[in-house]
């Protein structure tokens, strides 16, 4: 049975999760000057940074439950943290080419 220290810590990787995936795909965009390459490096390269930050937090740490296979953890633990952090992003932040960056000297 889940603790409510082990579901509010379970909770606390998931919401670090989506607030990782957000500010990585904000980064991509605002980094990269290519029409869809974020794209490519946001389903690439974020997945695998939530993938060792989950192996990290639930394998060596023992945080969170038993989810029952390792599909239900993918899913749970990296695609609904990239799902919404890429929504956040997309829909409620400013796109790139709105924001005025300062002059470089």
């Amino acid at each position: 049975m889940l603790s409510i220290i082990g579901f509010a810590l379970f909770g606390g990787i998931l919401v670090g999760h989506t607030l990782l995936a957000a500010v990585l795909t904000r980064f991509f965009r605002l980094r990269l000057d290519t029409e869809f390459g974020w794209v490519i490096y946001a389903l690439t390269l974020i997945p695998v940074v939530l993938f060792v930050s989950t192996l990290v937090f639930t394998g060596v740490l023992g945080i969170g439950p038993n989810l029952g296979s390792p599909t239900v953890v993918f899913g749970v633990m990296i695609g609904l943290p990239l799902a919404v952090g890429l929504t956040l992003d997309l829909l409620y932040v400013a796109q790139p080419d709105e924001v005025e960056l300062p002059e470089t000297q």
